[in-house]
């Protein structure tokens, strides 16, 4: 279900093709010096006429990440560029860092601090809590249906996307054999797996779904040798959700040539663009842009969930995908598409909604 303020979200969408600027290590911003924290503590105001001040703060995966952290990025650069905000990052060596990074933006003067991920849930609520007067925005938590008036909180419907990036999948399989590599199991990266076995099943039920969890999102070693493994075992197609650890399923998959691969939140085709079928595109970018907008318009829908699928134009297929993907996959895809968007669907999120998908 959407909540108030999707309208002014849904606007900028319609303009989300323009170009982003690109995003890359010298254009980081560093965040403000660290200050010791205070419970309580009121964040600064601002004054009249200065710059919105917007900080984003990575998960381990770094801002060049390939996916939704540098998605993220992009967005606040384009805001940057055609909105006059004052854009920072700060990017999150280990889960140690969310709390200290986010405080640092939120205290140093900062309008709006962005926790890019669903592993930065608790530190979003923790820190929201203890500075009520700054304003934070989240990627890919609800934060367990408790949303502070001072959090906006952004999820997207990632098994509709990827129950399409199953379709393809499932009617480009050689060998009946695909496969799925997570970063760490968690519910939401199960709404991937669950979503690409559905549209596996949904058009090949004979081709066998192998699922392999890394157990990292910034390991991308790793990555390359679960790949391995997996082609060598006759798997032909990867669709992978795990950050920058699937940089390795890519890298792989370029080595070897013969493969295939099928990225996600981010059109990665340009990792592997002779081994690329598609990407599920999650448009963590727009998301970001139009959230810092409506606070600039005095419209921070602050307490509120914005919830994004196909129907919302918030995940979908990659441009890219015709270059790799016969026209009558894609005619099939579009199909589902509107099967999904119709309601005709309802794509499996869980194992047990899974169990029950006909």
């Amino acid at each position: 279900m959407l909540k108030k303020g999707l309208s002014t979200f849904m606007a900028t969408m319609l303009i989300a093709a323009g170009v982003l600027t690109g995003c890359g290590g010298g254009n980081q911003a560093q965040p403000p010096a660290e200050q010791a924290p205070q419970q309580g503590t009121e964040a600064p105001a601002q004054d009249a006429g200065e710059k919105l001040k917007v900080g984003m703060v990575t998960d381990v995966g770094g801002v060049n990440d390939n996916s939704f952290n540098q998605s993220a990025w992009e967005g606040l650069q384009r805001a940057q560029s055609e909105l006059g905000i004052e854009a920072q990052y700060a990017e999150s060596k280990s889960d140690a860092d969310y709390e200290p990074n986010l405080n640092r933006f939120a205290r140093g003067g900062t309008n709006l601090t962005w926790g890019i991920g669903f592993l930065m849930a608790d530190a979003i609520s923790n820190t929201s809590k203890a500075i009520p007067d700054a304003k934070f925005g989240i990627i890919d938590s609800n934060l367990n249906g408790e949303i502070p008036s001072n959090v906006a909180a952004v999820t997207f419907k990632e098994h509709e996307g990827s129950f399409l990036m199953g379709v393809i999948a499932g009617k480009m399989t050689k060998t009946n054999k695909v496969g799925f590599v997570g970063g760490v199991k968690f519910a939401l990266i199960e709404k991937f797996e669950y979503g690409f076995r559905a549209g596996v099943k949904a058009v090949n039920p004979d081709a066998e779904v192998s699922v392999n969890y890394v157990g990292y999102f910034d390991k991308p070693d790793q990555g390359k040798t679960f790949a391995a493994t997996m082609y060598d075992s006759g798997v032909d197609i990867i669709f992978h959700a795990s950050g920058a650890t699937g940089d390795g399923v890519f890298a792989e998959a370029k080595e070897r040539g013969n493969v295939w691969v099928i990225g996600v939140d981010k059109d990665q085709s340009f990792l592997a663009p002779d081994q690329t079928l598609s990407s599920m595109v999650k448009r963590v970018d727009v998301a970001v842009y139009s959230i810092s907008e409506q606070l600039q318009n005095d419209q921070f829908p602050g307490g509120q969930e914005t919830v994004l699928g196909l129907a919302e134009e918030g995940v979908g297929i990659a441009p890219t995908s015709d270059k790799n993907v016969p026209q009558d996959v894609l005619d099939l895809v579009k199909d589902y598409e509107g099967k999904i968007k119709g309601g005709e669907i309802k794509v499996p999120q869980t194992e047990a909604e899974f169990n029950e998908f006909k």
